[in-house]
């Protein structure tokens, strides 16, 4: 199944309330010139970001379908799994496929000992000033032991602007989006939170 991306359905429709508000934005009296035109415009559509942005929902956003780890999983085949898939880290579940935590590089990294900010000048000193192979850590063990819990997720209806809040906050990559029920239907990345509001056109006002 293809995913489906935020670029394939995002469409930005000025509505009369956002040249109303725009309207309002500039002082005095409005000579409708070609200049003033343009000035309502671009607040127009500044107005239109703002609203699209603000309301758009995680289920609008998301990315999908979404890979998840089982919890039983051993970390090569994760590792693996990963790079296959061309992503950093994704949702772990249980047998019964509900969300229980989340597994991503910097867990493996944790693990590996570089410290709480790994970063990569830290993993080539740690092999320059230690022997042995970092990964050697990560051997034996499964996706439950090194993943992050409780995981951090939220339903389709949260909105554009609660979840760049919550990541934010909690300084997390990815948001799991799960049903009622608690199972992934999908994944919000900072990285889709940035490509709405670059296509969206989200910018300072110049």
């Amino acid at each position: 199944m293809k995913e489906r991306r935020l670029a394939d359905d995002i469409q930005i429709e000025i509505s009369e309330t956002d040249i109303v508000e725009a309207m309002r934005d500039i002082e005095g009296y409005i000579d409708i010139s070609p200049g003033d035109f343009r000035e309502i415009f671009l607040l127009a559509y500044h107005h239109a970001v703002d609203r699209l942005t603000r309301h758009r929902t995680a289920g609008e956003i998301m990315s999908r379908p979404v890979h998840c780890l089982n919890h039983a999983l051993d970390l090569q085949q994760a590792a693996l799994l990963l790079a296959e898939k061309g992503i950093s880290g994704a949702p772990v579940v249980n047998d019964q496929g509900l969300l229980i935590g989340v597994l991503s590089e910097k867990d493996f990294l944790l693990r590996m000992g570089v410290g709480l900010e790994p970063t990569f000048m830290k993993i080539i000193s740690h092999c320059l000033n230690n022997e042995g192979c970092l990964v050697t850590a990560l051997r034996n063990h499964r996706v439950g032991e090194i993943m992050t819990r409780p995981p951090i997720s939220g339903g389709p209806e949260i909105n554009a602007a609660d979840m760049a809040a919550l990541f934010a906050k909690k300084r997390i990559n990815r948001l799991p989006i799960v049903d009622p029920d608690g199972q992934p239907i999908g994944i919000v990345t900072r990285t889709d939170l940035v490509h709405c509001h670059c296509l969206l056109g989200i910018g300072e006002r110049s």
